[in-house]
């Protein structure tokens, strides 16, 4: 009787436990520390956040900040080294097709003000950061941080 017992309560646990759980169930995210201007490093963070997180599934931010927040700004034009110069993407068009698959942009509010610019002269999506925005992205024990 005791060894039915045990049959039975194994098979339970086997049926209510996520042994079928596996690394692609539970993705995590990804916050980019983008700190930057020079459009070479500022496509490769980008198309990495996109192709390559987002795409793939991830939760993933762009934080702008230092000299990367005059990548949005709308009047400031950009190019794109490399493959994506022959299609003729801009930094802000990589940014703009990126939240409009889910991507998060955020934007540094004291280095937006160091620069002169405000939250009227960023690309449309663009959140201004503040620091629960931040933090909440940052100090997730699920996401990981890379900087550029």
């Amino acid at each position: 009787m005791r060894s039915f017992t045990l049959q039975i309560f194994l098979a339970v646990a086997v049926l209510i436990s996520p042994v079928g759980a596996s690394a692609e169930d539970a993705k995590g995210g990804l916050f980019v520390n983008l700190t930057t201007d020079d459009t070479w490093a500022a496509a490769k963070a980008i198309m990495f956040a996109h192709q390559k997180a987002l795409k793939n599934g991830h939760d993933t931010a762009i934080w702008l900040n230092v000299r990367a927040v005059y990548l949005a700004d709308k009047k400031r034009p950009s190019h794109v080294h490399g493959l994506m110069a022959q299609q003729g993407t801009s930094i802000q068009d990589m940014l703009t097709a990126f939240m409009a698959d889910g991507g998060t942009v955020i934007m540094c509010q004291a280095c937006s003000k160091a620069a002169g610019l405000t939250a009227a002269d960023y690309i449309d999506g663009v959140e201004m950061g503040n620091w629960p925005l931040v933090e909440s992205w940052l100090f997730n024990p699920d996401v990981k941080t890379l900087s550029w």
